[in-house]
């Protein structure tokens, strides 16, 4: 019997060479292939992306501009429906237009009479209080609503809609799996060590990004660093996300620090890293992970490595509860001393975190097929 073909347009922030978007979107196919597989139905994905040649290149896939609307209308049209996430779309801290966008593309695919699936997204924060309406009646109409965290949940219910509606799933990424065929990792230290190797040295993963203008969070990581590097002998290798800005918080970070040899400790820096499972092999080589970006504390809990979080955002914080974790920074404040003991203790007992966070870890995996798993039974259900 031929293998039913479902066509499915995918909505995101996709093209922009942010290795954590791009990771959700790499997980999301993943996800869509397997349950499809399962299921008997072939799922043909169509990306809305910022770059469509570079996704297609990227992952196989058919793409298309996110901003040509006249298309994409078409595309759903001919569509068997729409995904919308995942990832923290429906926000409106980076731009007035974030919201209207994505929920734009969800009212075209409903005015169609096209299924919606909200896929693990991160709701919120939400300020213009305008928009609440407009999420909440978008969502009541779709075939199915998934956030990653209670807290996105609670301000949908905040909103108006029914719980019931809403499933609390994992981010899709803590499905991510590391490639068959891992790439060599080349390390080209910025600075020379002195007697010591540098393979021997335990590695300390740290991703950064801009945020406060007065810096002050990148100075208490930095300053934190040297004190660490005071303590013991560490590898510091700096994971910049987002190309080309964390490359540049990155050097901001590193320059701090300063010359830290004497110590007999290195920094490197992973360059030009888009594919997401190459920065998921990095992040699986560390032996501690110190994180602002999401997706970078998302990578090492999916591995198992010992993570520290550093919140800019409430979703760091809905994240690092989910692992009974509390952040040990934020976005104006970092204390130096408190973040070099807090590494330390991670490193000096990496087996002892593992063993206390496996079970939330096990769960947050299980929870992140969960959407993909609806929408292949959805389509099951309609042959």
């Amino acid at each position: 019997m031929a293998t039913a073909s479902t066509k499915i347009v995918i909505s995101g922030y996709y093209g922009f060479r942010n290795s954590g978007d791009e990771a959700v979107l790499k997980s999301i196919l993943n996800s869509l292939e397997d349950q499809g597989k399962q299921q008997g139905i072939q799922i043909e994905p169509i990306v809305l992306s910022g770059d469509p040649e570079w996704t297609s290149k990227m992952y196989g896939v058919r793409s298309v501009g996110r901003l040509k609307i006249r298309e994409i209308r078409q595309l759903l049209k001919e569509s068997d429906g729409l995904i919308s996430g995942g990832g923290s779309l429906l926000q409106d801290s980076t731009g007035i237009m974030t919201i209207p966008y994505y929920l734009g593309i969800v009212r075209i695919a409903h005015w169609l009479r096209k299924p919606v699936f909200i896929y693990a997204q991160g709701v919120g924060p939400v300020q213009k209080k305008f928009f609440f309406s407009w999420i909440k009646n978008s969502f009541k109409k779709s075939a199915y609503v998934s956030v990653r965290d209670q807290e996105s949940a609670l301000l949908l219910e905040k909103m108006g809609l029914s719980r019931s509606k809403v499933e609390v799933v994992a981010d899709p990424v803590m499905g991510l799996p590391l490639p068959v065929k891992q790439e060599p990792i080349h390390i080209n230290p910025l600075n020379t060590i002195k007697e010591a190797n540098i393979d021997s040295l335990p590695v300390v993963g740290i991703s950064v990004r801009f945020w406060d203008k007065q810096r002050r969070e990148l100075d208490g990581i930095a300053d934190g660093l040297r004190l660490l590097s005071q303590e013991l002998p560490v590898h510091l290798r700096f994971l910049p996300f987002h190309l080309p800005e964390d490359e540049q918080a990155s050097q901001y970070v590193i320059d701090r620090i300063g010359d830290i040899s004497d110590h007999g400790s290195v920094i490197s820096s992973a360059e030009q890293v888009t594919d997401p499972q190459q920065m998921l092999v990095e992040v699986s080589r560390c032996h501690a992970i110190i994180g602002m970006r999401l997706h970078s504390l998302i990578y090492a809990a999916s591995q198992s490595v010992p993570l520290i979080g550093i919140s800019y955002d409430p979703k760091i914080d809905q994240f690092l509860n989910r692992l009974q974790i509390q952040a040990t920074g934020t976005s104006t404040k970092v204390e130096p001393l408190q973040l070099a003991q807090e590494t330390k203790a991670l490193l000096d007992d990496q087996e002892g975190w593992r063993a206390s966070k496996a079970s939330l870890i096990e769960l947050l995996k299980q929870d992140a097929a969960s959407p993909a798993r609806f929408i292949a039974h959805y389509y099951l259900a309609q042959r």
